[in-house]
């Protein structure tokens, strides 16, 4: 197995994690997380030294570095591409970026044994970013494609009996869902938000599957057409 480093600041939390095996042993995660709206750019790094420093790791030995790509805050992707991007190119690594989503739904199902899970993050505008997975040992499963939209709009594919579970700050919305939406979706958390602890899991698949990107090719995912928007007057 690689040893990967994921950074996160895709929403007011910030968030580093490392996975490292040695030898032949188990897998270990090494992580760290935190609320700091607007605290990203100073707590990020620290955070990075604290996760490598607890493991005894040091960054020449990273195969690759992910990062949380997006969709969430235009200022938090950019921060954690921009540090994810240095660090690639300085160690000579690849990237990984994860899709803030996916994390949602895989931290769903590591903390709640969901198989169906509803993303959905707070977009501003009244819109959100929304996504919806199916996971099952481990492994997520995309059956509606990354979109933004108005919580107005969304609308879910059939899930099993114990139909969907919410995950994520759109979530918060839920009154401006469709009533169809309200009916299969039995549970929510709208408190929780996209970590590197999951992303780091992905990103290992990803590296598994041979994935890879160049630093120069990083690229935050918006979702958006226009990263910004003013109304006219």
């Amino acid at each position: 197995m690689p040893t990967l480093l994921a950074l996160d600041a895709s929403s007011s939390a910030c968030s580093a994690a490392l996975l490292i095996q040695h030898g032949g042993g188990a897998p270990r995660l090494v992580s760290r997380f935190a609320l700091t709206p607007r605290e990203h750019t100073r707590r990020l790094l620290p955070m990075v030294d604290e996760v490598l420093a607890e493991a005894g790791v040091s960054t020449i030995q990273l195969d690759a570095v992910a990062y949380g790509r997006g969709p969430g805050s235009f200022t938090g992707l950019r921060i954690a591409a921009g540090a994810a991007q240095g660090l690639a190119y300085g160690l000579e690594r690849p990237l990984l970026g994860v899709s803030t989503l996916e994390a949602l739904a895989l931290a769903a199902h590591r903390h709640h044994g969901v198989e169906y899970v509803a993303t959905a993050l707070d977009a501003r505008m009244g819109e959100i970013y929304a996504g919806a997975w199916r996971c099952r040992d481990g492994n997520v499963e995309a059956l509606l494609a990354e979109a933004v939209m108005s919580p107005q709009r969304l609308q879910l594919p059939p899930a099993g009996a114990d139909g969907w579970y919410g995950i994520g700050s759109g979530w918060t919305l839920w009154e401006a869902m469709p009533a169809e939406v309200q009916a299969v979706v039995g549970r929510c958390d709208s408190e929780a938000e996209p970590a590197a602890e999951e992303m780091v899991l992905l990103a290992a698949r990803q590296y598994a599957a041979g994935e890879r990107t160049a630093p120069h090719e990083a690229q935050p995912i918006y979702l958006r057409d226009q990263v910004a928007w003013q109304k006219g007057g």
